[in-house]
């Protein structure tokens, strides 16, 4: 089994401003808080978790300065609850380089017995969320004129087949044609939107409620035989909204080591 390592800050993020939305806790998003404050950003976290939220904060203001970090509840299916998120970005900050949007919602049904409701919520959480925060971050990048980067994260289900995740893999699909079509606008005024579409990202709360089944069902579909840990798509993340990715633009990165 391939043990990832830890990679150091290169310092890539230096002096840019940035909003990372469903960034609580230990998953992706946290982790991608985590990277930005390594290579020297400084970061605005949103979740709809408002308790954990404040935790995340403290912690991460305990080991990189309170100046660096801040935190505001932010449920991206509450488009006033957006409109907040990123006018304190401007006033904290006073102005917008990044923006990361991660919130997203599963679940698992058949369509056969899969309600409106449950197909709404994900999509509403997962698409419309992602169309709410990338139209919010376009309106503020484009009013400032000195360009900026939109990061979202889709998934490899968007491309791929998967029982009982029907309305998951049409958010999904949805954020790769939403970023596509973004960035062909928002090249006009010096803004790049990709995403990445991870596979299998797992931490340890999340490994609690998963059956060893099924975790060992979707490692074995994996080449190097384990899950990827959040910080290792946070680090495709950085890159895409760094210098080093300055040419990319409507491209989905996969973060995968799926044989098919």
């Amino acid at each position: 089994m391939n043990e990832p390592r830890y990679v150091a800050g290169h310092r890539l993020l230096d002096g840019r401003s940035a909003v990372i939305t469903a960034a609580a806790g230990a998953g992706i998003g946290g982790a991608t808080a985590r990277r930005f404050l390594e290579e020297g950003a400084r970061v605005l976290i949103g979740d709809a978790h408002a308790r954990r939220l404040k935790e995340t904060e403290e912690a991460l203001a305990a080991e990189f300065g309170a100046d660096r970090i801040t935190s505001l509840p932010c449920d991206v299916t509450d488009e006033e609850q957006v409109r907040a998120l990123f006018a304190h970005a401007e006033q904290t900050h006073g102005h917008l380089d990044v923006v990361v949007n991660n919130a997203g919602l599963g679940g698992t049904a058949d369509l056969v017995d899969m309600t409106d409701d449950q197909w709404d919520r994900v999509l509403d959480v997962t698409l419309n969320g992602t169309f709410r925060c990338t139209r919010a971050a376009l309106r503020s990048l484009k009013a400032s004129g000195t360009g900026g980067v939109v990061v979202n994260n889709a998934s490899v289900v968007g491309w791929r087949a998967q029982t009982g995740q029907a309305h998951y893999a049409a958010a999904k699909a949805g954020v790769m044609a939403l970023t596509r079509c973004a960035a062909l606008e928002a090249a006009d005024f010096g803004v790049r939107v990709n995403a990445v579409a991870p596979s299998l990202a797992m931490h340890p709360h999340l490994v609690k409620v998963t059956s060893e089944e099924l975790l060992a069902e979707l490692t074995a579909r994996e080449a190097f035989g384990r899950y990827a840990e959040p910080w290792e798509v946070a680090n495709v993340i950085v890159f895409l909204a760094s210098g080093y990715a300055s040419y990319m633009t409507g491209e989905t990165v996969s973060v995968s080591s799926q044989r098919a």
